[in-house]
């Protein structure tokens, strides 16, 4: 993986990498595949099932914040899980956030429009997804109403998606205690600048994505809630992925096979 901020201006995703497949018995050499596209999937695939435990049933209105591979991949994820009646872009180029919404209302066929608020766009949504690469908070908690579920994808060590207020105020569930909480630079800076600033502890983590899954730990328990899922990504997410990826591919006869 390598990042390269400059990339945005050239038309070309800031992220690019790779990921190898290595049989897990041997270490033989199974696969390369597009690091873009799979981390892309996964990390969207993750918002998408912590907005189906946490968001609302009734959620018709999705708020994208971002314009990028992320924020594209995101979109259609939450489209998977809920019926969107209108999609909000918003980012940094309004240009982008305008040809994302329409590919997104030509695709999709629902209501789609970029505006130039983020703050507009967040007012009345349901579901508000932030991959951003933004050093400052881009989701302010004074924004967010009641019964809101936020998908808040960290993708700049420096910064943070959402600020304390919004981490405050919400009920926050995670990837994984341990990687949303580990030191810097891999943990998440919204709840580690909350807890080093005496506004929270690591006890306001209510859950992990996984203990919802099992019934360990319950989700959303009111309907006026604001909840959100604190996503950092974790590797195990890559490797599932890239096998299911692999699967597929091997079923339906794709790829191109390489003598070694």
């Amino acid at each position: 993986m390598s990042v390269f901020p400059g990339n945005a201006a050239l038309g070309a995703p800031s992220r690019q990498a790779l990921i190898a497949v290595f049989d897990c018995e041997t270490g033989t050499p199974l696969a390369v595949m597009h690091g873009e596209v799979v981390t892309a999937m996964r990390t969207a695939a993750g918002s998408a099932l912590a907005a189906r435990i946490l968001a609302r049933a009734e959620a018709d209105v999705l708020t994208i914040v971002g314009t990028g591979v992320q924020a594209r991949a995101h979109a259609y994820a939450i489209l998977r899980i809920r019926k969107i009646r209108e999609i909000r872009v918003a980012g940094r180029n309004s240009e982008r956030a305008r040809a994302l919404a329409a590919e997104l209302e030509r695709e999709v066929g629902a209501l789609a429009r970029a505006l130039d608020s983020i703050e507009a766009s967040v007012a009345g949504a349901a579901v508000v997804c932030a991959p951003t690469h933004s050093v400052d908070p881009v989701i302010r908690g004074a924004w967010l109403e009641p019964r809101t579920h936020v998908n808040s994808v960290r993708l700049n060590p420096r910064g943070r998606e959402l600020d304390e207020e919004g981490v405050k105020k919400s009920l926050v569930v995670v990837e994984s205690r341990q990687s949303a909480l580990a030191p810097a630079p891999a943990g998440a800076n919204g709840l580690l600048w909350a807890i080093r600033d005496g506004l929270i502890s690591k006890d306001h983590v209510h859950a992990e994505v996984g203990e919802l899954i099992s019934g360990a730990m319950p989700g959303r328990t009111s309907q006026d809630q604001i909840t959100v899922y604190k996503s950092v990504g974790v590797a195990v997410q890559d490797a599932v992925a890239a096998n299911l990826v692999l699967k597929a591919a091997r079923e339906r006869g794709s790829g191109t096979e390489v003598e070694w």
